[in-house]
């Protein structure tokens, strides 16, 4: 590169002109993720601000002077498209949860192993290391190993390596054990701020008790609570980065941080909500370790169950005429989502007025059905929220619960004994006749019954959901 060319690169004004496009696509690009129809659109849009950004701060530092340094950069590159392209084409939509989880992970750990070697660096120079670097690296480093830990676990739970149900140490308090690891952390954080001949044995210190923080406090949680813990160690993560580019004077890695950790932090407190938990219960361990309570758990159900078939489902549905669809993680299981816009489509030509029940946690992350049947092309406007579909559950003829179990247990509004009670809760068991799709009686992830399942008015088509909603559309059809 010529000498003319390196210096208009690493000019100031050339950079900070690039940060702020990237900075504007970015923030532009994540608007279209408001909508499945702009989503696409939005998410190549964010990327090219990323790619402008990534180029902006190598030409900062002077990395297109160095020959070693691209080739380095361009490894590093062709390494991580190798893995991460293959795996995001072929991952099927049932694995998206975990996917999400290791993905993010991987950045904490990124940001975890930025601060690693940065203080490697700043102290083989102590007197290039100010005070400000030194506590925000730092804290990076914690609460990006944290955050990578953290997230190794849940995808171990979703992936059904490690059990679903709570894993706790025995005889000894989860919150106490948290505390005093992050008290370790801490102290070491701060050891090294005041100065010590063995910096670097104390930061390996911080990492090992970030490490072990990050592994209990997700092993003692829930597999049904994974959504609410990926969102919170999402913001974790981008939190993490925001410290790191504030240690690095990196505006990039400070924005892009702030962006994710504040959008992380609010999806957390929302699916919390709809969890009926606290956020401080997650961070203390043992969030969600009551919900997977043994099949069967709460009231004693007398109740018998009513078996039915596709025929009757059809001719139930063909005479309606407003049906709401309860979309769950056993829809996406059966990869339904194409065989139910089938149905959708089919109803609507009788003049069936369609409705989704999303409900925040249905699946096994944030926006999980959102994602499945906007892959299907249902449309965005049918898709309904819990607050505001609950109110039309009365109206409703049918409901169609598809492999949703936990979010429309009615043990939630009903049953103070139940490990779920208060959770806010798809309201289906209002409405006229409720149609449950299910393999068999099993419970769901949560562990623990549902009286739905034995009211008078549900009757259960059991079978695999994509099977069953075919055969329902095939009926519909002969009618």
């Amino acid at each position: 590169m010529s000498i003319a060319g390196s210096i208009f690169l690493q000019s100031v004004n050339f950079i900070d002109a690039a940060y702020i496009v990237a900075f504007a696509l970015m923030i532009y690009g994540m608007m279209g993720l408001t909508g499945p129809r702009t989503a696409v659109r939005g998410n190549r849009i964010a990327a090219l601000g990323m790619a402008i950004a990534v180029a902006a701060t190598l030409a900062r530092h002077g990395v297109f002077d160095t020959t070693t340094s691209i080739w380095l950069i361009i490894l590093g590159l062709a390494i991580g498209t190798v893995i991460g392209v293959p795996a995001a084409r072929r991952v099927k939509m049932t694995a998206m949860p975990q996917m999400v989880a290791i993905f993010n992970g991987v950045g904490g750990g990124a940001v975890a192993l930025i601060s690693w070697v940065e203080f490697r660096h700043g102290f083989s120079d102590t007197a290039s290391w100010p005070l400000r670097v030194e506590i925000f690296e730092l804290f990076g480093a914690i609460i990006g190993s944290i955050s990578f830990w953290g997230s190794v676990v849940a995808f171990g739970k979703l992936q059904e390596i490690f059990p679903g149900r709570p894993i706790k140490l025995p005889g000894l308090s989860q919150t106490v054990l948290n505390f005093l690891l992050a008290v370790i952390a801490i102290a070491a954080a701060i050891i090294i701020g005041f100065g010590t001949h063995s910096q670097m044995l104390f930061v390996l210190g911080i990492l090992l008790a970030a490490a072990v923080l990050g592994l209990m406090i997700v092993f003692p949680i829930g597999g049904a609570d994974m959504p609410v813990v990926i969102s919170l160690l999402n913001a974790c993560t981008g939190l993490s980065a925001a410290a790191t580019g504030v240690a690095l004077s990196n505006p990039v890695m400070i924005v892009a941080g702030m962006i994710v950790g504040a959008s992380g932090t609010i999806l957390t407190n929302l699916m919390a909500k709809a969890m009926n938990r606290s956020v401080p219960s997650i961070i203390a361990g043992g969030f969600g370790g009551t919900v997977a309570a043994p099949a069967g758990g709460g009231a004693e159900h007398s109740g018998t169950v009513r078996s039915t078939s596709a025929q009757d489902v059809a001719i139930q549905l063909n005479y309606a005429s407003q049906v709401v669809i309860a979309p769950g993680y056993g829809m996406a299981v059966a990869q339904a989502q194409h065989a139910v816009r089938e149905l959708e489509i089919e109803l609507e030509k009788r003049g069936v007025t369609v409705q989704f029940a999303i409900h925040p946690v249905a699946g096994r992350m944030p926006g999980h059905m959102n994602v499945l049947l906007a892959e299907a092309d249902v449309p965005y406007d049918a898709l309904k929220e819990m607050d505001e579909i609950n109110p039309e559950f009365p109206r409703t003829d049918v409901t169609l619960v598809i492999g949703a179990n936990d979010v429309t247990n009615p043990a939630a509004n009903e049953d103070p004994s139940s490990p779920i009670y208060g959770m806010p809760i798809l309201e289906v068991d209002k409405s006229a006749a409720v149609v449950v799709l299910k393999r068999s009686m099993a419970s769901g992830f949560a562990g623990i019954d549902n009286p739905l399942f034995y009211d008078p008015k549900t009757t259960m088509l059991f079978g695999d959901a994509k099977a069953s909603v075919t055969e329902v559309v095939s009926e519909l059809q002969d009618l």
